[in-house]
């Protein structure tokens, strides 16, 4: 006996449509279908843009990338602007950002991985210290820079300002005085507190080649009878260095009874102040602050990596923790936690926020000198110049950010360069 295929419910109404496997298979088809396409749109749409953008930037910046880009300095004018001061200020900040950044970053990395407490409270503890570690991964680097004010480069208002500091090293400070003839002859001091040194004649100071030169303290009526005697003298005269060595010889140590004495100093390129002040030192430890994090993460994901039976292999020859660590987990955790930095490294380079709020925007024509000099970074001269209304800087601006790529795309590509060498399937 046939029983119909599609029976009448005793309330009447017809049952729910039946879909066999064909027609879930065809929905499916369709779904996935659909979901391709709005995956490749989305991703030529995201390529598109990006070629846009690159394009209209190299359009706009490459007529300025020449030589005398990387060596000038910043300029008033649009055509002379140069990006040398900026350079060498990302790469002393972004050096002090690894120095201080990577071992500390690592040795986190490991105390945390490989010296896990086994007391309750201690691995709470533990776990508490892991979890701000990640949280600190995602603070705005601004925030970090506002830190970096507050700690690096003003310490609380603990040991006075920048400008007068409580303790200096690497520092030396001179009266300097000029003489008639236009060398400029100074004494050293003791510090920068030091009482002015009294001009009497007899005084022994030093010029600028260092060679010792006696004060001469007199009258202005016989100055300027000084003066009458070398125009005379080199009246008839036309060489430069022949005038020039008749003024050293009359005017030569000769100052006024009222000559300005000026305090001067001299630092050497480990000059450190506390407080630090807004200098390239505390640059480099605000932007350390920042990749920090980073660089205890990865590190802890490529120790992780490492399996288990060669750490139990190292211990069971013998070893000690920390020789197994040294000699087995660390070597085979290299090219992990080398990618990590680098790219830890390539976002240090690029931070513009906390540079901002610790340096400000300034007018830097100079390479620093010391640790704790002025300076200006890539992102933060790149800023200045797409801030200013004349438009020819916005060429220049756009030139910067074609160097700023590179560097980035270099720093990537050796990441992946690094990771591909060294990097070998451990079991």
């Amino acid at each position: 006996m046939n029983l119909p295929t599609n029976p009448i419910s005793p309330t009447g109404e017809p049952p729910p449509p039946v879909f066999g496997p064909s027609t879930l298979g065809a929905r499916r088809r369709r779904a996935n279908a659909i979901f391709t396409v709005v995956c490749w749109v989305t991703a030529w749409c995201s390529v598109l843009l990006l070629v846009i953008l690159l394009g209209s930037i190299a359009l706009r910046g490459l007529t300025h990338l020449d030589v005398d880009f990387f060596t000038g300095v910043p300029s008033r004018d649009a055509e002379k602007a140069g990006m040398s001061p900026a350079l060498w200020g990302s790469v002393f900040i972004c050096a002090i950002c690894a120095i201080v950044a990577l071992p500390l970053g690592v040795g986190t990395a490991i105390f945390l991985e490989e010296y896990k407490p086994r007391h309750r409270l201690v691995r709470r503890l533990h776990g508490f210290v892991q979890l701000n570690i990640a949280n600190l991964a995602g603070v705005p680097s601004i925030v970090y820079g506002i830190l970096g004010l507050t700690v690096f480069a003003n310490m609380f208002g603990l040991f006075g300002s920048a400008l007068s500091p409580r303790y200096e090293w690497g520092v030396r400070f001179y009266d300097e005085v000029m003489d008639e003839s236009g060398e400029y002859l100074r004494l050293r001091v003791a510090d920068r507190s030091a009482p002015e040194t009294a001009i009497v004649s007899g005084l022994v100071m030093t010029s600028d080649e260092d060679q010792p030169v006696t004060l001469r303290v007199l009258p202005y009526e016989e100055i300027d009878a000084l003066h009458e005697r070398v125009a005379q003298r080199a009246a008839d005269l036309e060489d430069e260095a022949a005038i020039s060595a008749i003024r050293a010889e009359l005017l030569g140590g000769v100052v006024a009874e009222d000559v300005y004495v000026a305090r001067t100093d001299e630092k050497a390129w480990w000059y450190v102040r506390l407080p630090f002040g807004r200098g390239v030192l505390a640059g480099g430890l605000t932007l350390m602050l920042v990749v920090l994090p980073v660089v205890i993460i990865s590190s802890q994901e490529a120790l992780r990596a490492v399996p288990g039976s060669l750490r139990e292999g190292a211990l069971a020859m013998g070893s000690t923790r920390w020789q197994m660590i040294w000699g087995m987990t660390l070597p085979a955790a290299v090219p992990g936690i080398m990618t990590g930095s680098i790219l830890a490294m390539s976002r240090a380079i690029g931070e513009a926020a906390p540079i901002l709020i610790l340096a400000g925007i300034v007018y830097i024509t100079f390479t620093p000198a010391h640790l704790m000099d002025d300076f200006t970074a890539m992102p933060l001269q790149i800023y200045n110049w797409a801030s200013l209304p004349n438009k020819s800087f916005h060429d220049v601006a756009a030139t910067g950010i074609i160097v700023l790529l590179a560097v980035l795309l270099t720093f990537n590509a050796t990441a992946v360069l690094v990771r591909q060498k060294f990097q070998k399937p451990l079991q």
